[in-house]
């Protein structure tokens, strides 16, 4: 009489973790996806400037905020193998500025990305960055970048892709749950497959 009665109640328990699960998954998809929409804070003077490429303005923010800080290098970390700076950069970047910018060849993944900014970042001497990506990426990106680089502070700068216009189109709500999923796996530290 007591093994029915147990398992309906291990059953009933279950359900429960179950449910609970759920709701703490969807409402930090929630969370993610405000935090993935927020625009950038003002940002001060920094040593150095990285832009993860992979997404639309990443560029062309991280130029103007090169432009901004006339002492900071630049680094456009994960460049495709096949992009010529001259196909990257605008024509109208000044000869100054692009003397304080290095292509990054290397990258494949946001780990790739942390890797090779740590080599940059020790061969040019800096100790403060800007990270410049998709607001969606930069919560991943800033674990990655910290873990790789703990002595170095570093500044979001998010940027606002076409996407994030409409938050809740399926293609954007499904590239979110990608994006809020790999997060997760970060912080969980499953992080050693280089194509995370």
């Amino acid at each position: 009489m007591l093994q029915p009665k147990l398992t309906r109640g291990l059953g009933s328990l279950l359900r429960k973790i179950c449910l609970l699960g759920c709701v703490c998954w969807l409402g930090g998809f929630v969370w993610f996806i405000h935090d993935a929409r927020q625009p950038p804070a003002p940002t001060g003077q920094a040593d150095g400037i990285v832009a993860l490429t992979g997404g639309t303005g990443r560029v062309e923010t991280s130029l103007r905020l090169l432009a901004a800080n006339p002492k900071a290098r630049l680094l456009i970390s994960g460049v495709d193998l096949q992009t010529s700076g001259r196909a990257l950069l605008p024509p109208s970047t000044p000869p100054a500025m692009l003397a304080r910018i290095t292509l990054g060849y290397q990258a494949r993944s946001t780990i790739g990305n942390a890797a090779e900014t740590a080599v940059w970042v020790a061969d040019q001497h800096i100790n403060s960055l800007i990270i410049v990506t998709a607001g969606y990426h930069m919560r991943r990106a800033m674990l990655e970048l910290g873990r790789t680089l703990p002595d170095v502070a570093l500044t979001p700068y998010p940027v606002m892709p076409p996407a994030m216009e409409h938050p809740w189109r399926f293609s954007t709500i499904r590239l979110m749950g990608m994006e809020y999923i790999k997060w997760l796996g970060a912080l969980a530290g499953m992080t050693r497959n280089p194509s995370f």
